[in-house]
């Protein structure tokens, strides 16, 4: 169990604690001495210059092969999130450097033109928001989400959005050009309507509120919207489910899906510390449950295991969305993106 420790307000996380690649690792021991700063760590951000934007997995549990990452890191500083152990490959702490120590590709937009550009390129949906949330705070000052946006509508690209943040809104513009072709779907991910738990548990990302609302304006500006609840945290926000449902649905969301918690490595120890901080009455009960769903450990990373877990709770948690589902009579009628309307960039000149 790791030890209960004081919080930095508007932080996920108040450790910094070490990458796995590193060379020492420090054990961390509570004395007592502990003080949240008088000059609590500001968010920065370094220019990243990569040869290439888009990436590709082969994943089988994934519905998308292509992915682009704007930024690294993520100031929203959500406690659970899966991404923080990739921080570790920067020599970065995937605790509190994960949500103040931020990489920008202010390149992306050129870089990806010159990609869709390929002679033997093949078209398909590009998911934006795979490791890290394209409309953190930081996109308001770089805007490099809204200029990849602006290349996928102009080559006619599909494209998937997964955010939780209100941000979104502001590319309603481009959205709706894509949406009248059937080349974008935005992916609402909300965790909790509980707004003193996001406050604490995702504490910079869009309150639980203001994401409804989200739902609601992009719904009647014609963008296909859907929901992630994402993650579900057992004992903690699993009560939640079918209430949460029911919100979305009625915001116009088009359909709706979980994913549960998932744990890799680093996150695991920060998660536990941010239990015994925040719900030390809970955190035992917590974690007892994740192994039940986890095989008795934090996480389970197998393909197949790592988004719904497995054994009698997973069962129970399938079966309750199955009937809320039913229940509110949601059936999916999302189309597949289209991808036979690409152009390739600046194809229009071979005419001449």
């Amino acid at each position: 169990m790791q030890p209960k420790q004081p919080s930095i307000k508007g932080r996920g996380t108040a450790q910094r604690i070490d990458a796995r690649y590193n060379h020492h690792q420090r054990q961390m021991v509570d004395d007592g001495w502990f003080q949240e700063p008088e000059n609590p760590p500001k968010t920065t951000v370094e220019i990243e210059h990569p040869k290439t934007i888009i990436t590709r997995n082969q994943s089988p549990d994934l519905p998308f092969s292509q992915s682009i990452n704007a930024y690294r890191g993520c100031e929203h500083g959500c406690i659970y999130c899966y991404a923080r152990p990739s921080h570790a490959y920067l020599g970065l702490s995937p605790g509190l450097d994960f949500e103040t120590k931020l990489t920008a590709k202010p390149d992306a937009a050129k870089l990806l033109k010159k990609e869709l550009s390929a002679k033997n390129y093949k078209c398909s949906p590009i998911s934006l928001g795979a490791n890290t949330d394209p409309y953190q705070p930081v996109e308001r000052d770089f805007q490099i989400t809204r200029q990849i946006l602006q290349v996928l509508n102009e080559t006619r690209h599909p494209c998937h959005i997964v955010t939780k943040s209100a941000m979104v809104e502001r590319d309603i513009d481009i959205l709706q050009k894509m949406a009248s072709n059937n080349l974008v779907q935005v992916h609402l991910s909300i965790t909790t309507l509980d707004p003193a738990l996001s406050r604490i548990m995702e504490p910079r990302a869009s309150a639980p509120k203001r994401r409804l609302q989200t739902i609601e304006t992009l719904s009647a500006a014609g963008i296909p919207v859907t929901v992630l609840i994402a993650p579900v945290i057992p004992v903690l926000t699993d009560y939640e489910l079918e209430n949460i449902v029911k919100a979305v649905i009625e915001a116009g969301s088009l359909d709706v899906n979980y994913i549960l918690l998932r744990l890799p490595l680093e996150v695991s120890p920060l998660f536990e510390t941010w239990l015994q901080t925040h719900r030390p009455d809970q955190a035992q009960h917590i974690l007892n449950r994740i192994h039940d769903l986890r095989g008795g450990k934090n996480n389970d990373p197998r393909f197949g295991h790592r988004l719904r877990g497995e054994g009698i709770f997973a069962d129970l948690l399938a079966q309750r969305f199955h009937n809320i589902c039913k229940k509110l009579n949601i059936k999916s009628t999302l189309p597949a993106l289209r991808c036979d309307l690409f152009q390739t960039p600046n194809s229009q000149m071979s005419l001449f």
